[in-house]
């Protein structure tokens, strides 16, 4: 069995293919095949002990990917031995077997694409969590992304549009931008400072009632200034490095709400909210308006590389690894 593995905190730099064990399920566990990974923004971080989950040296990253199952643990119900699912993890998917609890996997039907349904998990729990769960979003209402074209935020973009919104989504560039029209935004503007006003001038001085923050710092600042009144931004992630300072004289006189959003905890905290989550990523996954989210595949020993573009911003949409 091989993997992408992670012996010191250096980077991507820092992995190499090596021999990775295959561990055996135990009670209430699964073993699954891995055929593809998706790549994540929180993959990178880990391999510099940045993100808020830290394994063990060594340890292979990966919080998704999508296989079939190779063995079944004692007294796991519902799943067969070359059955076809999605998984989610903390880490280890960069690899081409994983061992997790069977209430990580989404069975899935037989001939999906492992592409596909390796790359969305993460993508479609973060933007459900966050639209449905935290922020309420409801049809009609005006709901601004940034960094719109990486897979989470393309994810919100898709969600979004099929929650009723009207989705204003934020690019930095003209190619990313493309892409968001290709995906059925409302409007899309440039994600460089100034946005603000943009957005004020699209929703007629109303403001974004729903504003989805993966990047913070100033970009989080500057999106106090056009948040509608009673609006919600949403703290979801700190890929500028920094988290930001708000205006709070401005949130108080709006009476707005700064939401923070922790998809990956939602079940471990409350199981009943992780069922339902899971019962919605499987309707979701198959939604064939998320497919072209997907946008590159490359093999597992590429997985440097991947990390890489998307440190440097290069990525548009999800990539995907080839782990079989």
């Amino acid at each position: 069995m091989k993997g992408m593995i992670c012996e010191r905190l250096d980077g991507p730099r820092a992995l190499r293919l090596a021999d990775w064990p295959a561990v055996p399920p135990g009670p209430g566990e699964v073993r699954v095949a891995l055929q593809a990974a998706g790549v994540n923004y929180p993959d990178l971080l880990m391999t510099r002990g940045g993100y808020q989950h830290k394994p063990a040296l060594p340890f292979a990253p990966g919080m998704e990917g999508a296989g079939v199952v190779a063995e079944i643990g004692p007294g796991v119900e519902g799943f067969a031995v070359g059955q076809p699912v999605a998984v989610t993890a903390r880490s280890g998917t960069f690899a081409d077997t994983i061992t997790v609890p069977a209430d990580a996997l989404l069975a899935l039907a037989p001939g999906t694409d492992p592409a596909v349904a390796a790359a969305l998990p993460v993508a479609i729990k973060t933007a459900h969590v966050s639209l449905v769960r935290r922020a309420r979003l409801r049809a009609g209402e005006w709901l601004l992304v940034h960094g719109a074209a990486g897979g989470v935020g393309a994810a919100t973009v898709v969600l979004g549009k099929r929650l009723g919104a009207r989705v204003i989504a934020a690019g930095s560039t003209a190619a990313k931008r493309d892409f968001l029209r290709e995906l059925g935004a409302d409007r899309v503007i440039d994600a460089e400072p100034g946005f603000a006003a943009r957005v004020n001038e699209i929703t007629d001085g109303q403001g974004a009632d729903v504003v989805f923050d993966p990047v913070g710092g100033a970009v989080f600042e500057e999106s106090v200034q056009c948040l509608a009144q009673r609006g919600r931004l949403l703290i979801v992630g700190f890929a500028g490095g920094t988290f930001g300072v708000p205006d709070l004289q401005r949130l108080q006189r709006g009476e707005g709400q700064l939401i923070g959003v922790r998809a990956g905890e939602i079940g471990r905290r409350d199981p009943a909210v992780g069922a339902a989550s899971r019962a919605a990523m499987r309707e979701l996954l198959v939604a064939p308006e998320f497919a072209p989210i997907v946008r590159e595949s490359l093999p597992l020993d590429d997985a440097a590389m991947a990390l890489e573009r998307l440190d440097g911003r290069r990525a548009i949409g999800k990539i995907v690894l080839r782990t079989a």
